[in-house]
C-alpha cells in the first residue's frame, strides 16, 4: 500500500514537474517574442532582442542555488563546532573552553563585519586591483539580485554573500591555532575587527574578484590556498612572535588534553570540507563532483602519509599525525580542488603532508616560535604547497583541466607571485593590526591568568567539572 501511494506521489509530482517545466517555457518564449517584436519595431538587431529577453530571463537556478545554501552550512560546520573541537581537543584542559569561544566569538564578528563593509570591500561593484566599494550594509543586494557563476548561470546574490561569508569566519578562527592559552579575548576581538579590514577583505578582492591584481594575472586558487590558508597560517606566525612563548614552552610537556575531541573536529572539518570545495564552483557540476573527488583521495593521501613519515623518523604513527595529516591534505587541495585530477590532487596530499610534517617537527624547533597548535605549520606551510602546486597539476598532461595551450612554467611564476603577495599582505596588515591592539589594550593575559588558565581567569567557567 505504502509503494502504491509513494507511486501515485511520484507520478503526480511528475506531472506537475512536467506542467511546470512547460509553463517556463511557454513564459521564456512569450518574453522572446515580445522582446523581438519590441526590437523590430525600434530597429533593433534581432540578437539583441534575444539578449535582451535572456536578461529578463536570468533567474537563479535552483538545483545551483540550494547546492550553495547547503555547501554555505557546511562551512559553518568547519568552524562549529568542527575547528572548534579540533582546536579545543589539542588545548590543555583549562584552556578548552577559551579557544571554543574565541572561535565562535570571531566568527560571529566576522559575519557581522561582512554584511556591514565586508562583502563591498571584496566584492562591490566598483574598485580597483586591491580592494572595491560601493555596497555597504549590502545597500545593492535585493532577492531578486543575482551573482555570477563560471557558466552562464546565476545564483541568488544573498547565498553568494553568505558562502563567502562564511570564508571570511573560518580564515579569522583559524589564524587562533597560533595565539592559543595566551591571548586576551578583548584583544582577538579587536584584532579581528583590524585584521578582516586590512588584510581579509583586499586579499579576497584580489584573488576572486574581477579587476582584482591576482585574478587578473591569471592566479588559480579554487577554494583558498592564498586567501584561506597562506593568509592565517602567516598572520598566525605573525601574532605567535607578536605575544611571545607560553610560560614553559618548550621545556615543559603541553600535550593535547583529549585526542578524542580533536579526532571528531577533524571528522567535522573533513565533511563540511566538500562544502568549502565544491561550493567554490557555484555550481552543481561535473568541476563540483572533480573538486568532491579530490577533497576525498588528497585528504586520505595526507592522512596516511604523516603516519608513514612519523614511523620513518623512529616514533609510532599517532592519531595526532592521522589528524595533522588529513588536514594538511585538505590545506593542500583547496587551491587545486577543481584544478586538478585526482591522482594530481593524492601527490598534492603526500607532498604537503611530508613538507608540513617537517615544518612541525624540525622547522618550529630550529626557529624556537611557539606556533601553538601548528596553524602556520600546516595551513601556511600547506597552502603555499598547494598553491604552488595547483600551477603543476593544473597541466592536462598530468590529468589537469588546463587547455593544450597551457604552460607550466608560465603558470608557476604565476602562482609564485600570488603566494609572494599573499605573505608580504598578510605579514604587514597582521603586523600593523597587532601592534595597534598591543598599544591600545595589549594582547596578551597576565603570567596568573595564564597559570590558571583562560576558562576560569577570562570566561569564569570550566570545560570539566569533575
Amino acid at each position: 500500500m505504502i509503494r502504491k501511494i509513494a507511486c501515485g506521489a511520484g507520478a503526480a509530482a511528475a506531472a506537475l514537474f512536467a506542467a511546470t517545466a512547460a509553463r517556463a517555457a511557454e513564459a521564456v518564449e512569450t518574453a522572446t517574442n515580445t522582446a523581438t517584436a519590441a526590437a523590430e519595431s525600434a530597429g533593433t538587431p534581432i540578437a539583441g532582442a534575444t539578449e535582451m529577453a535572456a536578461e529578463v530571463a536570468a533567474v537563479a537556478n535552483p538545483g545551483n542555488n540550494a547546492w550553495m545554501m547547503t555547501s554555505t552550512v557546511l562551512v559553518l560546520l568547519m568552524i562549529l563546532p568542527g575547528l572548534a573541537l579540533f582546536y579545543g581537543g589539542l588545548t590543555r584542559s583549562k584552556n578548552m573552553l577559551s579557544m571554543m569561544t574565541q572561535i565562535g566569538a570571531t566568527a560571529a564578528l566576522a559575519m557581522l563585519v561582512w554584511i556591514m563593509w565586508g562583502y563591498s570591500t571584496a566584492f562591490g561593484p566598483e574598485g580597483n586591483a586591491f580592494f572595491s566599494w560601493g555596497n555597504l550594509f549590502l545597500s545593492a543586494v535585493t532577492p531578486d539580485t543575482t551573482a555570477a557563476t563560471f557558466s552562464d548561470e546565476v545564483i541568488s546574490e544573498y547565498v553568494f554573500v553568505c558562502f563567502q561569508m562564511t570564508f571570511a569566519a573560518i580564515t579569522a578562527a583559524l589564524i587562533l591555532g597560533a595565539t592559543a592559552e595566551r591571548m586576551k579575548f578583548s584583544a582577538t576581538m579587536l584584532f579581528m575587527l583590524i585584521w578582516l579590514t586590512i588584510v581579509y577583505f583586499p586579499i579576497a578582492h584580489m584573488v576572486w574578484a574581477g579587476g582584482g591584481l591576482l585574478f587578473e594575472m591569471g592566479a588559480l586558487d579554487f577554494a583558498g590556498g592564498t586567501v584561506v590558508h597562506i593568509n592565517a597560517g602567516v598572520s598566525g606566525l605573525v601574532l605567535a612572535y607578536l605575544l611571545g612563548k607560553r610560560k614553559g614552552f618548550p621545556t615543559e610537556p603541553m600535550p593535547p588534553h583529549s585526542m578524542t575531541l580533536t579526532m571528531v573536529g577533524t571528522g567535522l572539518l573533513w565533511v563540511g570540507w566538500f562544502g568549502f570545495n565544491a561550493g567554490s564552483e557555484l555550481e552543481a557540476d561535473g568541476i563540483a563532483g572533480l573538486a568532491m573527488i579530490n577533497t576525498f583521495v588528497a585528504t586520505a593521501a595526507g592522512g596516511l602519509t604523516w603516519m608513514v613519515v612519523e614511523r620513518l623518523a623512529g616514533h609510532r604513527g599517532s592519531s595526532l599525525g592521522f589528524c595533522s595529516g588529513v588536514i594538511a591534505g585538505l590545506v593542500a587541495v583547496t587551491p587545486a580542488a577543481g584544478n586538478s585530477g585526482p591522482f594530481g590532487a593524492v601527490v598534492l596530499g603526500i607532498v604537503a603532508a611530508t613538507i608540513c610534517y617537517l615544518a612541525v617537527a624540525r622547522l618550529k624547533p630550529a626557529l624556537g616560535y611557539d606556533d601553538s597548535l601548528d596553524a602556520f605549520g600546516i595551513h601556511g606551510i600547506g597552502g603555499i604547497v598547494g598553491a604552488i602546486g595547483t600551477g603543476i597539476v593544473y597541466s592536462p598532461a598530468l590529468g589537469g583541466p588546463g587547455g593544450e595551450d597551457f604552460v607550466i612554467a608560465e603558470q608557476l611564476v604565476t602562482q609564485v607571485i600570488a603566494v609572494a603577495v599573499a605573505i608580504v599582505w598578510a605579514l604587514v596588515g597582521t603586523l600593523i593590526a597587532g601592534l595597534i591592539v598591543r598599544t591600545l589594550i595589549g594582547l596578551r593575559v597576565s603570567e596568573p591568568v595564564e597559570a590558571e588558565g583562560l576558562d576560569i581567569a577570562e570566561h569564569g567557567e570550566r570545560a570539566y567539572n569533575l
